[in-house]
């Protein structure tokens, strides 16, 4: 049944109503309610007691995404340089690395050239993820779509060491998950971006410990799947990149059932998700996390952001960091817009360099 709808069980057994819309229960299913070990509802009035809670958002999110890969799939990273463009500042080059024994992902890696010709200075490192597009992650390194998408080039030229992997199924990257015993593309991705942080760290260059994740539309929610169970990101950007499973397309979620997101949510009503947003953005804490949020986004509500928003500052409260979450509403549609661009890049320069 998943704990989500588990917890509203209980939460109606104990004599608080509920809104008979389902859509409105977000507010109601407070974050801060954990069950001790003999499954008695309480309240956590420290962090310590929160990461009970924490704990079963992530075996949640495992429920549908399938087991997050352990040391098994930890293998020789095996970094080859496919090709290299120099820019003004910076070198990018198209890499291969091995996340797993019996796969490579393509990726870009963007470097600053003053990285490359001084010793005495580590430079931070970011995943910029990729929206959903043809040509994959060729948009955030400057090769194809919009300026608004190019976060990889703004951020290396801003003294930022920035890796964009594939998303699995998109353009040139098509690993058979099945046979590599996924159940979803998006735990694949997981598992790739946290190879990634390994790569990053594995350069001489880059600071170690201490990583951002930016992504737009699919890449925002990949940052925030990502820096959950990766807690060496300190710092996610999320822009356009996720509402409510309860009020995403009038709660019909067959947008997120493909191979490539999460196929299992097929098993689920949408009341009976074992996992939301609210819960992420609450397990994130209490690191940095911007999260934009356009009035006009016509696939995710701004509405319903501001309510994730609210439940998840309960636990950013609780850590005494209510100034780490961060959410704002650009007049825009499905978009990264300068203005909030610069505001996340600003962000990501205060709490990493």
């Amino acid at each position: 049944m998943g704990w989500t709808l588990a917890l509203l069980g209980m939460v109606e057994a104990s004599g608080q109503d509920l809104p008979a819309n389902p859509s409105q229960r977000l507010d109601r299913n407070n974050l801060l309610l954990y069950p001790d070990a003999d499954g008695t509802l309480k309240t956590a009035t420290k962090a310590e007691e929160w990461l009970h809670r924490r704990k079963i958002i992530l075996a949640s999110m495992q429920e549908v995404m399938g087991p997050l890969p352990g040391e098994e799939k930890r293998c020789a990273l095996e970094l080859e340089i496919v090709e290299e463009f120099e820019a003004d500042t910076y070198i990018r080059r198209l890499i291969t690395y091995r996340p797993e024994p019996k796969s490579i992902i393509p990726a870009y890696l963007l470097i600053p050239k003053e990285a490359l010709t001084t010793t005495d200075k580590k430079f931070p490192g970011v995943l910029t993820l990729h929206q959903t597009h043809p040509l994959g992650h060729k948009v955030v390194v400057g090769l194809e779509g919009h300026a608004n998408d190019h976060y990889a080039v703004d951020l290396v030229k801003r003294g930022f060491v920035c890796l964009a992997p594939a998303y699995p199924l998109l353009a040139n990257y098509q690993p058979k998950l099945a046979a590599l015993g996924y159940q979803s593309g998006t735990m694949k991705a997981i598992w790739d971006d946290i190879r990634g942080l390994d790569l990053l760290e594995s350069l001489p260059y880059v600071k170690q410990g201490e990583f951002g994740a930016i992504g737009h539309s699919l890449g925002g929610h990949n940052a925030i799947f990502t820096a959950v169970f990766d807690e060496r990101i300190k710092v996610i950007v999320s822009s356009c990149g996720f509402d409510s499973f309860l009020t995403y397309k009038g709660g019909n979620i067959k947008g997120w059932t493909s191979d490539r997101y999460m196929p299992n949510l097929l098993n689920y009503k949408p009341g009976e998700i074992p996992f939301d947003f609210h819960e992420l953005i609450g397990a994130l804490a209490p690191r940095v996390c911007f999260i934009s949020a356009p009035f006009y986004d016509d696939n995710f509500k701004w509405r319903s952001v501001f309510q994730i928003n609210e439940a998840a500052a309960k636990i950013y409260n609780l850590y005494r960091v209510p100034q780490n979450l961060r959410v704002e509403h650009p007049r825009t549609g499905h978009e990264f817009p300068l203005e909030t661009r610069e505001t996340a890049y600003r962000i990501l320069e205060e709490n990493l360099k």
